[in-house]
């Protein structure tokens, strides 16, 4: 064994000088001589001192050169000694990208000359001959002959070779070497008992100050910690959570419903994911489905409508919701259609756009909703509303700013100032449904609805110091960052 061979060879010599000549002399891997030599060395048999060399290795590529030669002297050879070859025979002669850096190299080097003032662009030598150093240094590197350090760069930018690293040990006699290391015993077990061999076993002394293995039970995802605490403060307020199970959702409910017209850049391709099976619903509240074409083409209830030929085809279409106020349309409508009640209305999940992917977007990402629907609602009553959601998650200074938005009037932007970036940072945005929307759903006219909503991600990102999404919300998630972080505290 390992351990018995170098026990037995300290007792006659001093040292170990190298572990990697030491493996090799007794037909051991160097692997196996490390992990015995660490060990002997954690209970003072040994004194093991670290040895650590650097070397340049052949890449695959540069092992391919040394053996058959540099692209430009492949090249510099296919050219014939004493004549001329046309620029497309040469290129068929080699491997393309031996020929593109074959080229490039041979012409730095001077060692190729082309003539372009004929019809065919020949190719002939312009030196006789050529010295392959890069071939030569290449053979020296993977002989462990000397070399020249000043080629080294070349190679290097080349990536012809790597450095490699060797690490080994050196190894002594410790201060409780022995020729052979009698193993203690970690338990009593019945047969020391019965055989009675208890009286001579040598047990390990126990180290009480020794932490057990880590728990490794489960770990809740930052964003997973953060929504049940917006979860917790929308329930504190008396809210309700609306079912968001439905990903797919029909154009009609994400957008129609909403008083958003046909031609919105919201509905193109670009920006919305639509579903080719089933490409379309079959499942509309008919009646439902004409007042709201109606208010589109004409208007009603006071508004002059878009004035367009609203199609019942994009209404049918298939898509991955873009925000949960599809949600919030279809819990609206369901509310029309019984005695009315004041409601206050919650949603948080995930929604879907068709954008590029940076450090701050995601294609899929989740949206928080909040939503009240009373009688004589006021602007006013949204403001005391968001100052009160948002000081419980610890934003206590916010402004306002006038918005667009096709289903709310007036609409408002959030922002709150952040400590930490010393500035003012949008959070979320707001605003009160218009009567379009509301009135065709069946809804009083005296009732208003105020609704604000903002994403899962930001805030998570803010309070857990990340700067780029991709690190919180996706495939590269550092699994470390679940386990390390504690329970996100939010609120006053």
């Amino acid at each position: 064994m390992a351990e018995e061979a170098i026990l037995a060879y300290l007792e006659k010599e001093e040292e170990i000088s190298n572990s990697e000549n030491f493996a090799q002399q007794f037909g051991f891997s160097h692997e196996e001589i490390l992990n015995v030599i660490r060990r002997l060395h954690g209970f003072k048999f040994v004194e093991a001192k670290d040895i650590r060399r650097e070397r340049w290795v052949l890449t695959e590529e540069g092992e391919t050169y040394a053996a058959v030669g540099s692209p430009e002297f492949q090249l510099f050879s296919a050219v014939p000694p004493e004549g001329i070859i046309a620029l497309e025979e040469l290129q068929k002669k080699l491997d393309p990208a031996v020929y593109k850096i074959g080229w490039q190299q041979a012409l730095k080097n001077k060692w190729v000359q082309m003539k372009t003032d004929v019809p065919m662009k020949d190719v002939s030598r312009k030196v006789q001959p050529a010295d392959d150093k890069v071939k030569d240094l290449l053979l020296r590197i993977q002989n462990n002959e000397v070399y020249c350090f000043e080629d080294i760069d070349a190679l290097k930018r080349r990536k012809l070779i790597i450095q490699q690293v060797w690490k080994g040990n050196s190894v002594r006699k410790g201060p409780k070497y022995a020729p052979i290391r009698k193993r203690a015993a970690t338990n009593l077990t019945r047969e020391n008992l019965q055989r009675g061999d208890w009286k001579e076993l040598e047990f390990k002394e126990y180290n009480f100050s020794a932490k057990g293995q880590p728990f490794e039970g489960g770990h809740l995802h930052p964003l997973l910690k953060v929504r049940r605490q917006v979860q917790t403060i929308f329930l504190n307020m008396g809210f309700e959570e609306m079912p968001t199970n439905n990903y797919v959702e029909s154009s009609f409910w994400n957008f129609d419903a909403l008083f958003q017209p046909q031609q919105h850049p919201a509905r193109d391709s670009h920006d919305t994911f639509f579903l080719k099976v089933p490409s379309t619903t079959k499942m509309l509240p008919e009646d439902y489905v004409e007042r709201v074409k109606e208010i589109h083409e004409s208007g009603g209830y006071q508004s002059r409508g878009y004035g367009y030929d609203w199609k019942r085809e994009e209404a049918n279409k298939n898509l991955l919701r873009t925000h949960t106020t599809a949600v919030s349309s279809r819990m609206l409508f369901a509310l029309a259609q019984k005695p009315f009640a004041p409601k206050k209305y919650y949603s948080i999940d995930r929604v879907f756009r068709n954008e590029a992917v940076d450090r701050t977007h995601l294609a899929e990402f989740h949206q928080i909703e909040g939503l009240i629907c009373d009688r004589g609602l006021t602007l006013g009553d949204l403001i005391g509303v968001l100052h009160d959601f948002f000081s419980r998650l610890g934003m206590s200074k916010l402004r306002f700013k006038p918005a667009y938005n096709p289903y709310t009037e007036p609409s408002m932007e959030i922002f709150s100032y952040h400590e930490g970036f010393k500035k003012w940072v949008e959070v979320g945005n707001s605003g009160m449904f218009r009567p379009e929307m509301l009135l065709p759903m069946g809804l009083p006219e005296d009732v208003r609805v105020i609704a604000w909503g903002l994403s899962l991600e930001r805030p998570t990102m803010i309070l857990y110091g990340i700067d780029n999404i991709r690190d919180l919300f996706g495939s590269k998630v550092d699994l470390s960052l679940i386990k390390r972080n504690p329970i996100c505290r939010l609120g006053l």
